[in-house]
């Protein structure tokens, strides 16, 4: 046997200290200021929640393995929490953000330090407000580079420009939902849709606010969409561009082309727009416009940028107005579409990105999502069906929040009061869920969660229900990224759909659109110790109490367990 020399043990220690130097996270801090801000779009003035003073959010920036530290300091008289969506906080519920789920909001002139490392993941994601309608201008993108040398899967694009989809009140949101909550009917509607915080041209008096993506000919652009509106999924396209998509909810999919990609308030999407070989002497439209499965009032309007090329020498000294080409987008209750697209979505599952999907089952779940209605509370006419209130529930259980965080309770054994372990597993009552809706539409209501014993794997089927109507519902899952393994129209079979399950290669996510009239089932290993909130990413839906949460229990070994909480988490 031979042995290495003492030079050669020598260099190996030292390449292996340098890879894992190479490797090893940085420390990022960041200063979050939270304050009012006067910004005037539509004609129109509005003092409205910002981030040092700009809207959109300032933009995170990390690589795969960085630490953040993000110092949030409250200067407004609303309480105000913020959530890191889709980052998995492995050991890190303290800082995911969703108010009185883990933790109590951070009260006028007080702070909070957000503290937590970007573990195996990479891509784009966003951050946003996390209590009651404050999200509405509250955001901002994060995104996590690659670690150093690692490429992406798909060609080093020439250029990166976060496109960011959020949805523009004339009006104070906070007035909106409590007007809504207060009469039991339904909030009002937006005013417009914006890219980067800017309506653009279809827009009254927004010519001056419009988003321009100036590019080159012949170069690669990634554009890192994030659907950031409070209700609203968006179909988005560029006209007479094909756009690919490489990457959904900072996981890399296999690359497909489409002139339309959906994307639900939520979720995020990389896509390549590759530009024409040579400058068309031509502007094209890009815009986005709802994609609506209800029978109700929806903002119809449609948020519109530029293209621009470069101009050729021809065009330098002349000003010739360039013909503008629109593009084509889809009906607004396209659900075809909808359910065509999602399918596409795949994950790479290749040796090196692996898809990594449950092939036991621990637990079953069956949850009914949609409407319902309760009672008009005393002495008070409400605007609801039969002068009902309307509301949302999981399982007919609407859910009540309370007034300590989730997370604390559960850390210190203090549920009683705080929260029940009973959520349902299945609906109360079986029904036909996508046909004729049963007699009594009432919902029940409560602070319910599961308990989940460490390292559960789970699979959940979400099915829509016709209670009040069928429409899609775009669920969020925090602390975890899951596996959509299936989706269809109707009642899903649990005897005929199984089978039909793909666990090689689907898609892994942290939002995904229940179908208007269908179903979805997902797989995820609950191996997360803590308080994850689960809820319909529109903001009226939660506002009804389209939610529940999951709380997943310690593991017997040390880096299975959840750390106490820092010194200064905010009290409720």
């Amino acid at each position: 046997m031979a042995f290495l020399s003492q030079k050669a043990i020598f260099v190996n220690v030292l390449l292996c200290f340098i890879l894992n130097i190479a490797n090893a996270g940085i420390t990022r801090h960041y200063k979050f200021q939270i304050q009012l801000q006067n910004v005037t779009r539509l004609c129109q003035t509005k003092t409205i929640l910002t981030v040092n003073g700009q809207f959109p959010g300032p933009r995170i920036i990390a690589r795969e393995g960085d630490r953040l530290l993000i110092k949030v300091v409250n200067h407004l008289q609303n309480n105000i929490s913020l959530h890191w969506h889709g980052v998995q906080q492995r050991r890190s519920g303290w800082a995911d953000g969703p108010a009185y789920v883990t933790q109590c909001p951070i009260q006028t002139g007080q702070s909070y330090v957000y503290n937590f490392t970007v573990e195996g993941q990479r891509g784009t994601l966003f951050w946003h407000a996390h209590i009651s309608w404050l999200r509405s201008t509250l955001y901002g993108p994060i995104v996590i580079l690659p670690k150093t040398h690692q490429p992406y899967p798909f060609p080093q694009p020439f250029k990166e420009v976060p496109i960011v989809f959020g949805e523009w009140w004339k009006a104070d949101t906070e007035d909106v939902i409590n007007q809504a909550m207060q009469n039991g009917g339904a909030p009002n509607i937006s005013d417009a849709f914006t890219f980067n915080g800017l309506p653009g041209p279809s827009y009254n008096c927004s010519a001056q606010d419009t988003f321009k993506l100036k590019v080159k000919p012949r170069k690669s652009y990634l554009l890192r969409l994030i659907n950031a509106a409070l209700n609203d999924e968006l179909f988005f396209s560029i006209a007479n561009h094909t756009l690919t998509v490489v990457e959904a909810d900072a996981v890399y999919v296999k690359p497909f082309k489409s002139d339309v990609v959906l994307i639900t308030p939520g979720q995020t999407m990389n896509v390549l727009l590759h530009t024409k070989s040579i400058s068309p002497n031509a502007t094209f439209l890009i815009a986005a416009r709802p994609y609506a499965t209800a029978p109700a009032a929806f903002d119809n309007t449609t948020v519109t940028g530029l293209l621009e090329y470069e101009p050729t020498k021809s065009l330098l000294n002349k000003n010739k107005k360039l013909p503008l080409h629109k593009p084509v987008l889809p009906r607004f209750n396209d659900t075809n579409f909808s359910i065509k697209f999602n399918g596409k979505i795949r994950s790479l599952a290749n040796s090196k990105f692996p898809a990594k999907v449950p092939m036991r089952v621990d637990r079953r779940f069956f949850f009914t999502v949609g409407l319902g209605l309760l009672p008009c509370r005393k002495n008070r006419s409400c605007q609801g069906p039969n002068n009902t209130r309307f509301s949302a529930s999981i399982n007919n259980v609407t859910f009540v929040q309370p007034n300590t965080a989730l997370l604390q309770a559960h850390f210190f054994n203090k549920s009683n009061g705080v929260y029940t372990t009973d959520f349902p597993a299945n609906p109360p009552i079986k029904f036909n869920y996508t046909g004729t809706p049963p007699k009594n539409l009432m919902v029940s209501s409560g602070t319910k969660v599961v308990m989940l014993p460490y390292n559960t794997a789970v699979e959940l089927v979400l099915q829509d229900t016709s209670i009040v109507t069928a429409e899609s519902h775009p669920l969020h899952l925090h602390g975890f990224n899951f596996f959509v393994v299936g989706q269809g129209i109707g009642n899903f079979d649990p005897n005929r759909d199984p089978p039909k399950f793909n666990l090689v290669d689907p898609a892994e996510r942290n939002t995904v659109g229940v179908p208007s009239g269908g179903w979805v089932a997902i797989r995820f290993i609950a191996d997360n110790p803590g308080a994850w909130f689960m809820h319909c990413h529109f903001e009226v839906h939660t506002s009804w109490g389209l939610k529940m949460a999951w709380i997943v229990q310690d593991g017997k070994l040390p880096n299975q367990k959840l750390p106490p909480p820092p010194s200064d988490l905010p009290k409720c």
